[in-house]
């Protein structure tokens, strides 16, 4: 009598552990009797009927997935590795059950091939300037793809381009060469700034001929107050203009 109790507490512990399962708040449960889906349950407690019901957990909570480097020949024929993580989460538990035989796997590999295509269609000035964009076609590529399994994808960044060592030193040179056009330009321009101005003090000075000599007395203050052991006579112009004309005669 003893053995039969024994058995039949085994059986009902057997029985509870098979039928009675917990489920967390972001999981929910696939539940398939005889083979067939009927419900998707979940959280909290549930209840199964042992060996004829099946349950597959699925979580709803957000992935980061890190796609491997991928080698990309540009539109303009350069070469380099891209790598990028997309953000996704699954919206129907049932459909990435039945839909895909292993939606992370499938996700992981639709999104290196078409990180390999949309970057390929683009040049590399497009590629390293526009990258907000590829990113956004990149999310509306794998959205779109992944709709029928129940997946939302919500985000999509590419995170580095490995370029050449060759390309790094050329585009290192050209923006060397940006930075020297564009103080050759900003120089240029302040010359031309200052010969205007030098050519408007000469015309008004051609109308005012005093300003000369206001100019000529600030250049002796100016220099009367540096620090030096040049001793200068300011003699005016005025005295010399008999002698000038004495000389002509």
């Amino acid at each position: 009598m003893s053995m039969f109790w024994i058995l039949a507490i085994v059986l009902v512990v057997f029985f509870l552990a098979s039928a009675i399962k917990i489920l967390k708040e972001y999981e929910r449960g696939v539940i398939f009797r005889l083979g067939r889906v009927i419900k998707t349950k979940g959280p909290g407690l549930i209840i199964l009927i042992p060996v004829i019901d099946k349950m597959v957990k699925v979580s709803l909570r957000l992935v980061a997935m890190d796609v491997p480097s991928q080698d990309v020949i540009t539109r303009d024929n350069v070469s380099v590795k891209v790598n990028a993580v997309i953000y996704f989460r699954v919206m129907d538990p049932t459909n990435a059950t039945i839909e895909v035989e292993n939606f992370l796997f499938a996700t992981s590999q639709l999104a290196q091939t078409t990180l390999r295509s949309v970057c390929g269609q683009v040049e590399l000035d497009d590629l390293l300037a526009e990258r907000e964009k590829i990113n956004t076609q990149l999310q509306a590529i794998l959205d779109k793809h992944t709709d029928p399994w129940g997946i939302k994808v919500t985000t999509v960044e590419v995170k580095h381009i490995d370029l050449p060592e060759e390309m790094q030193r050329s585009m290192a040179r050209q923006a060397e060469a940006e930075r020297e056009r564009r103080a050759k330009v900003i120089n240029a321009e302040g010359e031309y700034q200052a010969a205007t101005r030098l050519a408007e003090a000469a015309g008004i000075i051609q109308k005012h001929p005093e300003a000369l000599q206001l100019r000529y007395l600030q250049t002796l203050r100016e220099i009367s107050s540096e620090s030096n052991t040049t001793t200068l006579f300011p003699l005016p112009i005025d005295l010399l203009t008999p002698f000038i004309k004495k000389l002509k005669d």
